[in-house]
């Protein structure tokens, strides 16, 4: 089996939640964007030989920064689509000439710029010798509530063995190809995954890597970055 890995970033959105002027991956945090910081986290790991950064078509803004510091390991592809399942898979398809069937992708969101290098260190560790795959992920601690129509509680959700999905979400390129072809109506890969009845591995993470997904988000982000950072 290959021990070669490369990393993808969907990065095609426009952020509609998010409000800003520009797609939400282009903000800047703590001085570098958003998408930037995510790069970087990932590029953190020598083993990624490239991190493919899914763009949509119509996608100026990337190339009016400046990326040349990461040398020949950030390889953008325009292929971005109306969702992430299909922004991962196009981008799958883009890189099918640079990458073996075996080969570990790591999916990453561009909107987590937290990633901590020894979360991915631990993930890339544990699911190296794993034969399904896994994704970095934190047991939900805060008790959780299922509303009815009028957003009343309609019932508690025991949370014992639950765990809240981030990312990297880590698996074979042949695998996670076919998986996503196969799956139209996912939201991250280890659903698709678990739609072919594999179990993938759940690898202890981070609160710190949270997905920034509204304005307010960004004050505790700009926190955690500056200290992982300095």
């Amino acid at each position: 089996m290959s021990d070669r890995y490369f990393g993808l970033i969907p990065a095609g959105g426009t952020g509609n939640r998010f409000g800003a002027g520009l797609p939400k991956q282009y903000t800047p945090i703590h001085g570098p964007t958003m998408l930037e910081h995510s790069l970087r986290a990932m590029l953190a790991a020598p083993e990624l030989e490239t991190v493919f950064v899914v763009l949509a078509p119509g996608d100026a803004e990337f190339r009016s920064h400046d990326w040349s510091a990461y040398g020949d390991r950030v390889t953008p592809v325009w292929c971005g689509g109306p969702t992430r399942r299909d922004s991962v898979l196009n981008g799958l398809v883009a890189a099918a000439s640079m990458v073996e069937p075996d080969d570990w992708i790591l999916v990453h969101d561009a909107a987590r710029p937290c990633l901590a290098a020894e979360d991915l260190r631990r993930l890339i560790l544990q699911v190296s010798t794993d034969p399904v795959g896994g994704i970095l992920a934190v047991p939900v601690a805060d008790t959780l509530k299922r509303a009815d129509t009028d957003s009343r509680i309609a019932a508690t959700q025991p949370r014992d063995g639950l765990w809240q999905a981030q990312t990297p979400q880590m698996f074979r390129y042949a695998v996670l190809l076919e998986a996503l072809h196969r799956a139209a109506q996912v939201t991250d890969e280890a659903s698709a995954i678990e739609a072919t009845g594999a179990k993938p591995l759940l690898v202890e993470g981070s609160a710190m890597n949270f997905k920034v997904t509204y304005p307010a988000d960004l004050g505790l982000a700009a926190l955690i970055l500056r200290s992982l950072h300095g």
